[in-house]
């Protein structure tokens, strides 16, 4: 097995199967990860075949990830259990918060259990968004409006994720719920105050994250980049939060990225600014163009920090999840909020 570090990009694939090229991209020694969406997906059996074929390929394996929050964010739905939107969540708090704790951490559990039964290796999880209302993309993906249900929510999904061996992802840095535009079609620009935007930093200050996604917003009280491109912002995370684990960008292929220029403008951008790994999805030509070209300076210290979420533990199996009584417990809790 080829012996390679981590290196600061995360791409995709086409298809259900890897191609030659596939291979050849995936062996190169700027890419540490591969994002999988919902066309790389067939069945269980098809994905846990498929990400044995990619952890194969080198050592340590890249780390396989995917966007599967729940809701109408869930990139495997056949064969997987459907998860409720975050805000289901939330509304169960404000009934009980006992009870929307511990639902919490059943989600957790049964999303990262299933996931890592199928090889996949961690989930750009919890939106720690504020539920602010108009945002055309956020909406009912964000637990609550208010902090301290976020930060109590998201922990105890934490919890679950860990229980199945699997770290968590706290999104999107330092906040999108306040702005309406989407940042997949256009370039959100929040105005506000930097007193005024504590309340959105609070759940990153204060959860046990093991990595962060920034957003593909300006937030003009720091910076005229997003923060995506901010070394503002990402050393106000590593300074003042204090935080330690692995920095994401979002997508950069999403027209919120393009305040930068094309994507190897984006790609150095982005890592100069201090993100660890570097998300470049749906944009094949530009993954091309960018393993020809680019030729950073590799910080060892971040294929590190990205190498430390792979998984430590053996995964548990779909036949030992069906005797799992935790697991069990979890659907039935499931299927009230989903129903």
């Amino acid at each position: 097995m080829m012996q390679l570090p981590l290196g600061p990009l995360m791409i995709d694939i086409a298809g259900t199967g890897l191609t030659n090229l596939d291979r050849e991209r995936l062996r190169h020694p700027l890419v540490g990860g591969v994002i999988l969406f919902s066309r790389n997906y067939g069945d269980p059996e098809q994905l846990a075949v498929l990400t044995a074929e990619i952890h194969a390929l080198r050592s340590p394996p890249l780390l396989i990830a995917v966007d599967h929050e729940g809701g109408r964010v869930q990139r495997f739905r056949e064969g997987f259990t459907r998860l409720p939107p975050m805000a289901a969540l939330g509304r169960l708090w404000d009934c009980s918060q006992e009870s929307g704790i511990a639902a919490a951490r059943q989600v957790g559990y049964v999303l990262a259990a299933e996931l890592r039964a199928c090889g996949v290796d961690y989930s750009f999880t919890p939106v720690l968004d504020l539920d602010y209302g108009p945002s055309r993309v956020i909406g009912d993906r964000a637990f609550h409006r208010q902090p301290e249900a976020v930060i109590a929510l998201a922990a105890a999904l934490g919890e679950g994720l860990r229980q199945a061996g699997m770290g968590s992802c706290g999104k999107h840095y330092p906040g999108h719920g306040y702005v309406i535009p989407d940042s997949h079609v256009e370039l959100p620009v929040d105005d506000r105050a930097f007193d005024a935007m504590q309340e959105d930093i609070a759940p990153y200050r204060r959860l046990p994250l093991d990595g962060v996604m920034a957003a593909h917003v300006i937030y003009n009280c720091i910076d005229c980049n997003t923060a995506v491109f901010s070394n503002k912002w990402i050393s106000y995370l590593r300074n003042d939060i204090k935080f330690n684990g692995v920095v994401f960008t979002d997508d950069l292929s999403m027209a919120g990225a393009g305040v930068v220029g094309g994507m190897l403008k984006r790609v150095e951008t982005a890592y100069a600014a201090g993100c660890d790994m570097l998300l470049v999805c749906n944009a094949p030509d530009a993954v091309g163009e960018v393993l020809e070209n680019w030729t950073p300076e590799i910080d060892p210290a971040r294929g590190k920090r990205v190498a430390a979420l792979l998984p430590a533990s053996p995964a548990t199996t779909w036949e030992q999840l069906q005797a799992d009584p935790s697991y069990l417990s979890a659907l039935e809790t499931i299927a009230k909020l989903t129903a």
